[in-house]
């Protein structure tokens, strides 16, 4: 007997809230809202005061540490995060969320029955022959990103970059996440995950086979994307998601030791967190560098707040 959907959250063609990450509006923070933003609120579980801005126990807060107000950074940093990522004490992209203004954060989690994504041109004006003159491929994958069904039979053919609907698509898409949970052997729960466009000028900062040097990308980047997790989880981010495949991808190639490496492992040198690869790729692709630094150094001191937490825990121990 086929599955059924049970429960099913926005329409596959509704119209949900679209992210763009070009047409974002930063209104006007008051004194009186700045302050709001710092005050503190007690967590649940922990019961420790805990900033609302970058989610840190106040007594290792990051807001002050930052040198210069929020960058007004004119390339998109668009960052898809693993769901076990936001609550992570080294994450790192609570630096960018309160150190970069023009920073989107889409959480993204592990396809563990299927999921949907319905993508679609942003400019009506492009034509997709190759996709049976529909503007809406529908890709559905199974876990680890096996495919389970396909809109057209040309799918593949769509990232050759010698196909004509790869350009269109280059121009600028929107994709939607519909995700699956299983509850019965005939039955399953649908809900949207995120809803994004992706304008043209967007490129993944990823190490592919595909991928050039950031700096010897040919056009101007306007939109940033970059996966945050482990390594483990980016690679399946990227394997769980084929619309990442449509996007040029762009590496850093020095071989630079993460400030990450004294207390969080890092599989070589060269694999970077997630605000120092932001960091580098915006200063690759001529962003203006003051103030980035700044950045850095905000998040050389958050690892320095997690070692002594470590060595005091030991101490503790060691007493016993």
């Amino acid at each position: 007997m086929p599955a059924y959907c049970r429960t099913q959250i926005g329409s596959p063609l509704g119209n949900s809230p679209l992210i763009n990450p070009l047409r974002s509006k930063f209104p006007k923070i008051s004194q009186t809202q700045t302050l709001t933003l710092r005050m503190v609120s007690e967590s649940g579980s922990t019961k420790r005061p805990t900033c609302t801005r970058c989610s840190k126990p106040t007594r290792i807060c990051l807001c002050n540490r930052l040198k210069t107000p929020t960058l007004h950074n004119s390339v998109a940093i668009t960052i898809l995060q693993h769901t076990l990522e936001k609550n992570h004490p080294l994450n790192s992209t609570r630096i960018a969320t309160i150190g970069l203004k023009n920073t989107h954060i889409i959480t993204v989690s592990d396809v563990c029955f299927q999921a949907q994504f319905l993508i679609r041109l942003l400019h009506r004006s492009c034509t997709l022959d190759e996709v049976e003159n529909k503007d809406v491929i529908d890709v559905t994958i199974e876990k680890k990103g096996a495919t389970s069904s396909l809109s057209t039979t040309n799918f593949d053919q769509l990232f050759s970059s010698s196909n004509v609907a790869y350009h269109d698509l280059r121009k600028g898409f929107a994709v939607k996440k519909l995700k699956r949970k299983l509850l019965s052997s005939n039955e399953y729960e649908e809900s949207e995950e995120f809803n994004i466009a992706v304008p043209s000028g967007s490129v993944l900062l990823f190490p592919s086979e595909e991928s050039v040097d950031v700096e010897d990308v040919s056009f101007e980047v306007k939109n940033l994307i970059v996966l945050d997790g482990t390594w483990a989880k980016a690679k399946r981010m990227y394997n769980e998601n084929p619309w990442l495949k449509l996007l040029p991808h762009i590496r850093l190639d020095f071989d630079k030791l993460s400030l990450y490496s004294e207390v969080r492992r890092q599989p070589r040198a060269g694999y970077l967190s997630t605000i120092e690869s932001v960091v580098y790729a915006l200063k690759a692709v001529g962003e203006d560098s003051e103030g980035l630094d700044g950045l850095l150094d905000v998040f050389e001191s958050m690892v320095g707040d997690q070692r002594r937490c470590k060595d005091e825990r030991l101490s503790k121990v060691s007493e016993l």
